[in-house]
């Protein structure tokens, strides 16, 4: 596929959406929309066989949302993926991990979006006090054995995507 053109439609300090005019292998046209968003990093923090999570209302869904802490580099900070990762368990959880083991990397919405969810393990956590944002305000924490995550992803108790993709990748880690 090859772009014609392409123009912005909508911009904020979070996303960009565009409109892209594309040709196709088979020589026809089209529009094609995607959403430039910043990477992002979920972190699987996990200990005494069980996970901490957090809680927070998603607008989008209209419903509260059990997940792993992630999120991405505010604007003007940047850093590595791992530095993503401890930013974010930090900041949603109070936790400092001991070990950090990147664990993959995923493409959440590849039909839309090129943005990228880099996945990390926390172990040897370190309690703290968090400091959320003002969009986290709602946030609360929980610590699940492992059969109570696993049943609640088998219930849709939980439903984010990059949770769900990021427990795949902990249980088939070596």
């Amino acid at each position: 596929m090859k772009t014609l053109s392409s123009r912005v439609v909508y911009e904020n300090p979070w996303l960009t959406l565009r409109e892209d005019q594309v040709l196709r292998a088979d020589g026809s046209q089209g529009l094609y929309s995607v959403v430039d968003a910043h990477d992002f990093a979920v972190v699987v923090p996990f200990e005494n066989d069980g996970f901490h999570l957090v809680e927070q209302y998603r607008y989008p869904v209209g419903a509260r949302s059990w997940e792993f802490p992630s999120g991405s580099f505010p604007a003007g900070v940047t850093g590595t993926s791992e530095q993503l990762a401890a930013a974010e368990l930090a900041e949603e959880t109070g936790f400092t991990a001991g070990r950090l083991e990147r664990l993959g990397h995923l493409n959440p919405a590849n039909a839309m979006t090129g943005q990228s969810c880099h996945v990390f393990l926390a172990t040897d956590l370190t309690p703290g006090e968090p400091h959320r944002e003002p969009t986290e305000q709602d946030m609360r924490q929980e610590w699940f054995p492992r059969k109570e995550m696993e049943r609640m992803l088998r219930d849709g108790v939980i439903a984010d995507g990059p949770t769900l993709a990021a427990y795949l990748l902990f249980t088939m880690r070596a």
